[in-house]
């Protein structure tokens, strides 16, 4: 791990090492978004029955049924992949970041970064040819492997130090920024210093006795 440095042009920069199999962060990351991707499904189906004869409610608990049969699928979609994403990864997720006042950069650091790709593309293809969408997709967001967040654009900033985590959210943007305990106050600052003051309130900060919490 690089710790926390200044260059001439006045960007910071650091990498973070975080282990895959000791935290849930990641996992919980990616099933979130798929938990309301199959949501929205279930809302939008329920909406578009609700003309139907016997939809209630012998017509909503077999819908009900269907989607919940969905989630758990997902859910175990997701783990595998989860597992076989860290074991490839020898179980460290390491990134580099890099901060100015114009915004943060989080981004994985390149030998892995390949490997992620490689791995994202093959389970993509293998969800779509086996029709498992949920596989697709999980595979295709495994590409990603980097993402920027534009103070200006900010919308909540929540600060986790127990974690050594910092949520930096936007619009369609959650960027996990990570630090040492010994460079967390400074990141934090200099983050909360550059957002919007919307981006730190109502729930911007929490307290040190639930920091660790949610």
């Amino acid at each position: 791990m690089t710790k926390l440095g200044r260059l001439n042009d006045g960007t910071y920069h650091w990498i973070y090492e975080l282990n895959l199999f000791r935290t849930s962060l990641i996992f919980l990351l990616v099933w979130k978004i798929f938990a309301c991707i199959v949501g929205a499904a279930w809302v939008v189906s329920v909406l578009a029955s609700l003309g139907m004869d016997d939809f209630f409610w012998r017509g909503f608990l077999e819908n009900a049924r269907g989607f919940a049969i969905a989630f758990a699928v997902m859910t175990v979609v997701v783990a595998m992949g989860y597992c076989l994403y860290a074991a490839v990864m020898g179980g460290k997720y390491t990134v580099a970041f890099e901060m100015d006042e114009k915004g943060v950069l989080h981004r994985q650091i390149d030998a892995q970064a390949k490997k992620a790709k490689k791995l994202g593309l093959l389970a993509a293809a293998l969800g779509a040819a086996s029709g498992r969408f949920t596989a697709a997709g999980a595979g295709l967001m495994a590409t990603r492997t980097e993402l920027y967040s534009e103070f200006r654009r900010v919308r909540r900033v929540k600060a986790y130090p127990r974690r050594n985590l910092i949520k930096v959210n936007g619009l369609l943007s959650r960027n996990q920024v990570y630090a040492e305990p010994e460079d967390f106050p400074f990141v934090l600052d200099f983050i909360l210093r550059h957002v919007p003051e919307t981006a730190k309130k109502p729930r911007g900060i929490l307290p040190p006795e639930t920091a660790g919490e949610s």
